[in-house]
């Protein structure tokens, strides 16, 4: 296994934010997109899963991905009318973008019981797996995926992962954006009582709140989640979906002005909230918005007095 994909791997004891996932109703010209931001997009990749009895079925959902160096992006489509397929197209429904946050886990099975202990009425283990072709050679990715009922947590999808074969997804030939992205850094969840959720956030990862501009901040070793009003998500990010709900992720870049360039080359909305942090407004196949900067500038946003 190289470097990068055991880095994906959380330690015992720890989470890290794994990946989030865009719902949109058309994977094609969401890669365009994508390709047009200067990333290199995965082919298409139809979802399995294995039943009690051990049989492979169709989860309902296809992706394209974008691999980083920590973390992936993420972009779902519904495939047939199961229960993750319809829950896809209700999401799309509502608006195109940002519906899912997944947390990365060394151990799925210990998560399911840690939620059980406190009242979130985990779904049974997911045990869900797709084909890549590696060097002309279909390879199998697995992974398994803790979920709650969506009342438990009504801000989007939101669950844990546990990747099996990392080694099969975080590859060079997948790394190489042409955009100085290197990885994922946060998510923004969008709250009416940011109190409230942030505490249930908490109680749900493990983690420990804190309070910054705006916010409130849930610290893995690699990888944040802010909790905020619709309005401090509007003020940062340009725009912000209804609560409850997801509102953007943000990027760590090695030079966020090449992102920029291309993403006004392809008529995004880019604006500057905080001095080197750049708030992109995503073209409709993709939806949402992203926050892109270089660590320096995510440090000095996030800093009390600052951003």
């Amino acid at each position: 296994m190289n470097v990068i994909a055991a880095q994906q791997i959380p330690p015992n004891g720890t989470l890290a934010l794994d990946h989030i996932a865009h719902f949109v109703p058309d994977l094609g010209p969401a890669a365009d997109a994508l390709e047009a931001l200067g990333f290199v997009v995965t082919a298409r990749s139809d979802q399995s899963t294995r039943t009690p009895e051990g049989q492979q079925i169709p989860a309902g959902a296809a992706n394209r991905c974008v691999m980083l160096e920590s973390g992936y992006l993420e972009f779902l489509t519904p495939t047939a009318a199961t229960p993750v397929g319809t829950q896809l197209q209700h999401a799309i429904a509502r608006h195109v973008g940002m519906h899912l946050i997944a947390m990365g886990t060394p151990h799925a099975e210990d998560e399911h019981q840690r939620l059980q202990a406190h009242g979130f009425e985990p779904l049974p283990v997911v045990h869900l797996q797709r084909e890549v072709l590696i060097d002309a050679v279909a390879q199998t990715v697995r992974f398994q995926v803790v979920r709650v009922p969506p009342e438990k947590m009504p801000e989007g999808r939101m669950q844990f992962v546990q990747q099996i074969t990392p080694e099969h997804l975080w590859r060079p030939a997948q790394l190489a954006h042409r955009n100085g992205v290197l990885g994922l850094h946060a998510a923004f969840i969008v709250a009416d009582a940011p109190d409230e959720v942030a505490a249930r956030y908490a109680q749900f990862c493990g983690l420990l709140p804190r309070r910054v501009p705006g916010f409130i901040r849930l610290d893995t070793p690699r990888g944040h989640l802010y909790v905020g009003s619709q309005s401090a998500c509007q003020h940062l990010l340009g725009h912000s979906p209804d609560a409850p709900s997801f509102a953007g992720c943000g990027l760590r870049s090695s030079d966020p002005a090449l992102l920029v360039q291309l993403a006004k080359a392809a008529g995004c909305a880019i604006g500057e909230p905080s001095p080197g942090l750049f708030a992109i407004t995503l073209p409709a196949a993709l939806g949402s918005t992203w926050l892109v900067g270089t660590q320096a500038a995510w440090d000095d946003w996030s800093t009390p007095g600052c951003g």
